[in-house]
Formats: structure tokens, C-alpha cells, sequence
């Protein structure tokens, strides 16, 4: 984690205003240097100003030692640097003042007047000195020239340096800690990604496991039903109809070798990479955790939709019916409309919505007349299982077919996922009715 905002606050260990010890411990070396030279220099200044030696001397030490304070106050350095200009002393102090003051985060006109009226300072004072020493015979061998020159060349040399090499230093500066914090940003984004990436990945994983379920349970549930309710029938017929106990064992094992068939190319869809079947292609495959999500959007409708081939659709309702009617059931089928191709998917939610309601008829409602309905519409289909009471209380429970609840969930999380509508429900006559309809263009 970068080191901005609280962070940042928290590896503050330096004393009092400094950030850090080192840095506390070069501007005391700066003020104890900026007073040395202070002091030294205020011997000429006690001289010149008819005060004792001592007292110009403390004066230039006690004016010296505000250094100390430059990242505090810069303004007040500055300020103190610019009125001991006309005593020539204060030089390190200028120079590291305006520095600090550029390098801060002071308001772009406060360093500009500041430094202004430092170069100014600088500027007549060393005029004044430099035409002082002229008049006096020091500076004979030049000419009128050299009193402007070295007063602007003095002014320039102790103001323009620290004002832009503070200026870069203090850009720079910002320009790190904008690093810093959008690294920070973006560090914290990418943390609430990962954790919105696991939430969905977890999700993606509940997803599947859900949809595998829904399809083992239509695969298996209708074909073991109808195979337990055949095999009650051939014990009760083995002695007294052979013949048609032979019919019902012909019928159990054609239903055992379909149920088969789809388990197997359901497994065949979950193992492949590839989404096919069987085949040296069956490998399993890792999935990385950036790509869970767009799989698994698309992991409910993936093994449909590329099974279409060979999963049940609407043709296959007569066969259906045929195999409920087989196993003793009275059940019709009406179709109303004009029958016309749907998409794969569409198809077999239909199909398996009509299967997992005769399966509930077997279970819970033996020998019960049933009608089945669908119907097709412009821009839907239609579907409705009905089936009157059992004839007799105690029918639903003589083939003793466990019931896990799920049959219902099942098909109305199937139509939901494409935009239809599940009713379902006791009717009035004590029997049970299971209505869908799904959009054509899901």
C-alpha cells in the first residue's frame, strides 16, 4: 500500500512540525550555520551602526537561527531575510528561505511579490554599496558601468536560482504524491474488483451447481419414475400376464437406455472444454478465475444450446405422452396453432416443463385422467398440464416414488431465465394444474 492520505499521516515521526528526524536535524544545522554567519557578520554591522560589538553580533545571531523555522513559516524567513538585507548579513538565509517559500504550497502571487521585493532589496542595497565604494576610491580602475551591472547581476544571482530550483522541486513534489495517491486509487479499485470478482465467481459456482442439478433431476427423475411405476406393474402382472409383463420389462430397460444416453451426454457437456461429447476430446479443464464470470453467463443455456442436436424438443411430446400413457396413465394431448421451429433452448424448456409435470402426475397423483395443452401464439408458447384427483387415495403412493420438492423450482427457474411466466397450483376439483408460457424469441 503507497503511502498517501492517512498512511502517509501515520509515518510522520519526526519532533513538532518536521516530518522526519533528518529532516529536523538539517535545518538545525541550517539555522546553527545561518547564525554563525549572522553573528560573524554582524561585527561590521555594529561598527557601521555605532553599537557595541556583542550586541550586533547576538542581533546577527538571534536574526540567523529563524532559518529553523523555514518549513513552518516560510513567509516569516523570507520576511526577516529581506529587512537584515541592508546590514549584509542573511545571505544562507535568503537563499534557503526562497527556495523553501517556491518549493511550498503557497499561492503563486505571495512567492512572486515575495521575491520581488527580495530582488529589489538585494538590488539597491548592493547599489547603494557598490557606488558607496566607488565614491571612495575603491573601485577606480572600472568604470560607470559596473555599479548597475554587478547590482543587477547580484540581484538576479541571489533571487532567480532558489526561487526555480524551489519551483521545480515543489512541482516535482506534487507531481510524486499525485502518483502516489492515483496509485493508491487504483490499488483500491483493483482490490474491490478482486473482491467483486470472487463475489461473482462464488455466485458463477452457485449458478452451475443449481443448473446441474435442474438437469439431473429432468434427466433422471421422469425416466426413473416411469421405470419404478413399469417395474410395480410387472410384479403385480409377472404371474397372471406373462405377456404383458414382458411389455413392461421391454419398456423398463428401452426407458433405462435413454435415461443413460442423456446422463451421458449431459457428463459430456461438463467435462469437455470444448462444450461436445465423448470422445478423446473429454478433458477436463481449468478455468481462470478472470474468466468465471462470462462462462458461467452463459453456462445455463451452453450445454443446450450446443445439444440441440440431440436434446428433446417439441416433436418429441407425442413420445412422451405415449410413454406416460404406457405406464397406465390417461393422458391427452391437444395442440392448438401452428406448430412452427423455436430456438433450442425455448424448445426444450417447454418439453421439460410438460415432462417434470407428467413426472409429478406418477408421483403424486397415480392413475389421474390428465390433459396436456400447448398451444402456439404469434410471439409465445403456450404449455398447461392438468390433471384431475387420483381414483383412489391411496394411488399415489402404491409405486412409493420419493419426492424431493424440486420439480417445481426446477421448472419455474427454467422459464423465468427466458423472460416467461410459471403458474402453478391445486384446481378446485382437487386435482393440480402446471401452466408456462415463454416467449417465441427467447
Amino acid at each position: 500500500m503507497t503511502t498517501t492520505g492517512e498512511d502517509h499521516t501515520a509515518t510522520l515521526t519526526g519532533p513538532w512540525w518536521w516530518a522526519r528526524w533528518r529532516s529536523a536535524v538539517l535545518d538545525g544545522g541550517l539555522a546553527l550555520v545561518s547564525a554563525v554567519e549572522c553573528a560573524i557578520e554582524g561585527y561590521p554591522f555594529a561598527d557601521a551602526a555605532g553599537v557595541p560589538v556583542p550586541v550586533g553580533m547576538v542581533f546577527g545571531a538571534l536574526a540567523g537561527s529563524v532559518l529553523l523555522f523555514r518549513r513552518r513559516w516560510p513567509i516569516a524567513v523570507v520576511l526577516v531575510s529581506i529587512a537584515i538585507t541592508p546590514a549584509q548579513m542573511g545571505f544562507l538565509m535568503g537563499l534557503v528561505g526562497l527556495y523553501t517559500l517556491a518549493a511550498s504550497e503557497m499561492p503563486r502571487r505571495i512567492i512572486g511579490a515575495l521575491a520581488g521585493m527580495s530582488m529589489v532589496g538585494m538590488l539597491i542595497v548592493t547599489y547603494v554599496r557598490a557606488h558607496q565604494g566607488m565614491v571612495r576610491g575603491d573601485l577606480q580602475m572600472v568604470g560607470d558601468w559596473f555599479v548597475p551591472f554587478v547590482s543587477i547581476t547580484t540581484s538576479l544571482g541571489m533571487t532567480a536560482p532558489p526561487i526555480l530550483l524551489g519551483l521545480y522541486v515543489g512541482a516535482r513534489r506534487r507531481l510524486m504524491e499525485s502518483l502516489r495517491e492515483r496509485a493508491d486509487s487504483l490499488e483500491r479499485e483493483l482490490m474491490l474488483l478482486a473482491e467483486r470478482a470472487e463475489e461473482r465467481a462464488e455466485w458463477a459456482r452457485n449458478e452451475e451447481r443449481t443448473r446441474i442439478a435442474r438437469e439431473m433431476h429432468d434427466v433422471v427423475a421422469h425416466r426413473v419414475s416411469l421405470m419404478v411405476v413399469h417395474a410395480a406393474a410387472l410384479q403385480a402382472v409377472a404371474r397372471k400376464d406373462p405377456e404383458k409383463a414382458v411389455k413392461n420389462a421391454s419398456l423398463v430397460g428401452d426407458m433405462g437406455r435413454q435415461a443413460l444416453t442423456e446422463l451421458r451426454e449431459m457428463l459430456g457437456v461438463l467435462r469437455t472444454g470444448e462444450g461436445g461429447y465423448g470422445g478423446s476430446s473429454v478433458r477436463l479443464q481449468t478455468v481462470p478465475l478472470a474468466a468465471v464470470g462470462v462462462a458461467a453467463a452463459a453456462a445455463a443455456s451452453r450445454a443446450v444450446d450446443e445439444a440441440a442436436g440431440d436434446g428433446p424438443c417439441l416433436d418429441d411430446l407425442q413420445e412422451l405422452v405415449g410413454q406416460s400413457a404406457a405406464a397406465g396413465m390417461v393422458v391427452d394431448l391437444f395442440v392448438e396453432g401452428d406448430a412452427r421451429d423455436y430456438a433450442a433452448r425455448v424448445e426444450q424448456t417447454a418439453y421439460r416443463v410438460v415432462q417434470e409435470a407428467l413426472t409429478n402426475v406418477h408421483k403424486h397423483a397415480a392413475g389421474a385422467k390428465t390433459r396436456v395443452r400447448v398451444a402456439h401464439r404469434g410471439a409465445e408458447i403456450a404449455m398447461q398440464v392438468e390433471n384431475g384427483p387420483p381414483p383412489e387415495p391411496g394411488a399415489a403412493s402404491d409405486a412409493r416414488l420419493p419426492s424431493g420438492g424440486n420439480g417445481l423450482v426446477g421448472m419455474k427457474e427454467r422459464v423465468l431465465g427466458l423472460g416467461g411466466v410459471f403458474v402453478s397450483g391445486p384446481t378446485d376439483v382437487g386435482g393440480f394444474r402446471v401452466s408456462a408460457v415463454i416467449p417465441a424469441e427467447a
